[in-house]
């Protein structure tokens, strides 16, 4: 039996997500259940994306991965399943899925049609429970992803930010702000491969450079600083603050490493 992880935007406030397990547990009893987060901003696809790519990598081979946030549930967007070298990803053909896909070895995309292994009647509003869930877990039961519908050649996908050189080092912008207020940007850590000093320009409310460390109390408390965090990227961070709050940082705001010595002056 494989892991299920669960990523979705439904909170714990309400059933949601314990209907959900429920579902599993009465089709796949001895599945292990692992919540991703249930946190995202309600309808946030990118930072769904985010979240289920950052984590995937850390699971075993075979694991289900299930991502729901789907402000277009209802409508006709497609619902897929796709088989990798590494495990199943199931869930709306929105995007949620794509950036974790990006690094996979893609081996089969099917669209999720065949009624017979959804909970009846499905809902409008709750595909969540009806549709992804119920295929999750027979999937868990060792079913193959041939028998929930045809086959696709692709599946939508949200555009990546690529990092661009500029002026001695890289321009990149934040693509995610977690619950502590630190901003992840698109800098990957092998853009300072062979750099013995760097700096971080954040372009929010003002242009402020900060330093690049290797933990956030290297700094004095309440100083930004940026370093590479457990995701594999560039972050900026306050010791003991929120970056999104104390620098104004939000998704889509620019951020420039310099690789080499800090400078104010352009």
């Amino acid at each position: 039996m494989s892991v299920i992880t669960l990523t979705t935007d439904f909170s714990t406030r309400d059933g949601f997500v314990g209907t959900m397990k429920g579902v599993i547990a009465g089709i796949a009893p001895n599945a292990k259940v692992v919540d991703l987060t249930h946190d995202l901003a309600p309808g946030d696809i990118r930072a769904g994306a985010f979240a289920l790519a950052a984590s995937c990598r850390f699971f075993p081979k075979g694991t289900i991965h299930l991502a729901v946030v789907d402000p277009g549930v209802g409508s006709r967007r497609k619902a897929i399943a796709v088989q990798t070298a590494n495990g199943v990803f199931v869930g709306p053909d929105n995007g949620v899925l794509s950036w974790a896909l990006a690094k996979e070895k893609i081996r089969a995309i099917h669209a999720l049609e065949n009624k017979a292994y959804f909970l009846q009647p499905v809902s409008r509003t709750f595909h969540g429970r009806d549709v992804f869930v119920p295929v999750a877990a027979h999937l868990n039961r060792g079913l193959p992803i041939q028998n929930f519908g045809p086959a696709l050649t692709d599946f939508v996908h949200l555009d990546w930010p690529e990092p661009r050189a500029w002026r001695g080092g890289f321009e990149g912008e934040v693509v995610y702000i977690d619950h502590f207020g630190n901003a992840i940007t698109n800098l990957e850590s092998r853009l300072l491969r062979g750099s013995d000093a760097a700096s971080c320009e954040i372009y929010a409310r003002h242009r402020r450079v900060c330093p690049l460390d290797t933990f956030y109390q290297a700094v004095a408390p309440k100083t930004p600083v940026a370093l590479l965090g457990s995701s594999g990227f560039l972050e900026i961070a306050v010791n003991g603050g929120s970056a999104e709050k104390a620098l104004g940082m939000k998704v889509g705001t620019r951020v420039v490493l310099r690789i080499g010595s800090p400078t104010l002056a352009d």
